[in-house]
């Protein structure tokens, strides 16, 4: 069942998208990076995290082509192959940029999508 069958608006897929973001960050509030990386519960935590965010950013991109396009400040289309390259290489995942990810482009995009508008303009 995709999203249009399941008549997701706007508002939940921006509440998907805050949701997985807030949780990954949560997993490695007060972690060390050597903490991150000796703890495969966490990883793996923060791994399903980003690729929950890459989905949702893949069926915006495939279900709301206008949406998206209406905001381009939000990375979509790296968010859908980063998790693309998680999903079907898990054995080669990177922990440095999930990492990186996680304390340099997670809190710009908490704040980019928090200021989207939760329903689409009217035409």
């Amino acid at each position: 069942m995709n999203a249009k069958q399941r008549h997701l608006r706007y508002a939940d897929y921006l509440a998907h998208m805050l949701d997985a973001i807030r949780q990954a960050r949560g997993y490695v509030e007060g972690l060390t990076k050597q903490d991150f990386l000796d703890d495969r519960k966490t990883q793996d935590a923060v791994i399903l995290k980003l690729l929950v965010l890459g989905e949702v950013a893949a069926q915006i991109v495939n279900e709301c082509p206008d949406f998206a396009g209406r905001h381009p400040e939000v990375p979509w289309k790296e968010m859908r192959g980063m998790r693309n390259r998680m999903a079907h290489g898990y054995f080669d995942t990177n922990l440095d940029i999930v990492w990186d990810t996680l304390h340099g482009s997670l809190p710009d995009l908490e704040d980019k999508i928090a200021q989207i508008p939760a329903t689409p303009p009217t035409v």
